[in-house]
């Protein structure tokens, strides 16, 4: 849910003019504008956790965030869905409350209350007004600190997550969006597992071992605090030191993990998931792509803007407004500390899969020509004046500052974002590329109906086809 809007965005926005518009010649957008941001007010509590403070006085509102530098790539080796269970389990009981009690008082006071991790980093994040706030924060802090790992508690959500498991093994898109990561990395990296583990790993987790993890990766030294809001360093400092100013670390650090480089794949090969009866079929396409660090950041939003990134992208007006093929069509670099896959994507009806592919690869060759001037310029445009948006909420922000924290973005990086965004060339999108698309490398993931597919594939002679099924995607039903 999107709330309490800020006008942070207004400090974006261009002035309207009252005058009619000659619709006979229609309005170009203009460059778009510098963000403005609030500064960041950087403190620390008494036992050194950094505090990071942004002021927004429009609304009476507070977001604190808890933000922790470990993720499910710091899972155990073989222990995948650590991270994501563990942090899960936050709120399952904390203090000296239950999970009911904990959603009983959060609802009391008007807040929100959340904790999850991601591949990078895991988070405890509190939403509430600021006149309750003093009242919050003890109970964020207990579901932080202080969780309880009770085993019926990790029963029910182990049930829960097995029951999603068997769940997806008959959803097309689940079963595309699992066996794609698996192709690109194999079985045993981290890359190539859902984020909350497998069937085979969350049923062997116990309190302890979630207790363990948390305990030697949920640290005050591996940890920093963002308050954003109805707030000031004066009067949030001593409310978030009663609460957090005692987190000591315990026992010893959890090795950071290390993520493997993988070899990209040297041809291109086909992956044929059968889904008897489907009713599309789920194509993913790509291969393994960069890190958030990459220097070449602004030209592959550019360039993939152009190709996938957008709703009017190459990939979706093609296969979605020309040929009515999906209802839609993109792709994404996913980027994270190390390299995270490039994909292409779409749900495609059965019978137009063939087809769909041959589209596929005429953007996804045609994306290493030249791009014309008009197209790169309306792709910046559409980057540089969305941006603003990112930056509506208190949550908005605070999210956009985490990215900053764990992926150690420079403290200018939101303020020169467009300004990097318009000095994308046509020369730096066509660089970028062609060292980044490498469509006769792709590996090409199908799930559909195999008997009203397969004929077509192979067809178009893309490269070898290899048969999958659901338990080699998976693994044993659960």
């Amino acid at each position: 849910m999107r709330r309490c809007i800020t006008p942070l965005v207004l400090l974006l926005g261009t002035v309207l003019s009252a005058q009619a518009p000659d619709r006979s010649h229609p309005p170009q957008p203009g460059p778009a504008p510098a963000l403005h941001m609030p500064p960041i007010q950087k403190r620390a509590l008494s036992n050194g956790l950094p505090v990071w403070i942004v002021e927004l006085h429009d609304v009476p509102v507070a977001q604190i965030n808890l933000l922790v530098f470990s993720g499910s790539a710091d899972d155990p080796p073989g222990r995948f869905g650590a991270a994501s269970l563990a942090s899960a389990m936050l709120e399952e009981g904390a203090g000296t409350r239950s999970a009911l009690e904990i959603a009983d008082a959060i609802d009391f006071l008007g807040a929100d209350l959340s904790a999850g991790s991601g591949i990078d980093s895991t988070a405890v994040r509190l939403h509430v007004p600021v006149a309750r706030l003093a009242d919050a924060l003890p109970i964020m802090a207990d579901v932080a600190l202080r969780p309880a790992f009770k085993s019926e508690e990790l029963d029910r959500l182990r049930q829960q997550r097995l029951t999603q498991m068997i769940q997806g093994r008959d959803d097309p898109q689940t079963i595309a969006s699992t066996t794609f990561p698996r192709v690109l990395y194999g079985p045993r990296h981290r890359y190539g597992t859902p984020i909350g583990g497998t069937a085979e790993t969350i049923k062997t987790f116990t309190p302890d071992d979630l207790r363990e993890f948390y305990s030697s990766t949920f640290r005050p030294d591996r940890a920093t605090i963002l308050a954003v809001g109805d707030l000031t360093p004066d009067n949030v400092m001593p409310l978030l030191e009663k609460s957090f100013g005692v987190w000591k670390a315990s026992g010893a650090a959890a090795p950071k993990q290390t993520i493997a480089a993988v070899d990209q794949p040297a041809e291109r090969q086909i992956y044929l998931v059968d889904k008897p009866g489907a009713a599309q079929s789920q194509i993913r396409i790509g291969w393994i792509g960069v890190p958030r660090s990459t220097p070449d950041y602004f030209p592959l939003v550019v360039m993939n803007t152009i190709l996938g990134g957008s709703f009017s992208s190459r990939l979706n007006m093609n296969l979605r407004e020309q040929h009515g093929y999906t209802y839609g069509a993109s792709s994404q670099f996913d980027m994270r500390a190390a390299a995270g896959p490039f994909s292409a994507a779409a749900g495609v009806q059965t019978d137009k899969t063939r087809e769909s592919l041959t589209e596929f690869f005429n953007e996804l060759n045609g994306i290493l020509k030249p791009v014309p001037a008009e197209e790169l310029s309306r792709a910046k445009n559409y980057v540089a004046l969305r941006y603003p948006g990112g930056f509506e909420t208190t949550g908005d922000v605070s999210r956009q500052l985490e990215n900053a924290l764990v992926f150690h973005l420079p403290d200018n990086y939101f303020s020169t974002y467009v300004q990097n965004i318009q000095a994308v060339t046509a020369a730096d999108v066509q660089r970028v590329a062609r060292k980044y698309i490498a469509p006769g490398r792709f590996a090409v993931v199908v799930v559909g109906d195999q008997k009203a597919i397969e004929a077509g594939i192979r067809s178009l002679n893309l490269g070898p086809i290899n048969m999958m099924t659901i338990d080699e995607v998976f693994g044993p039903k659960p």
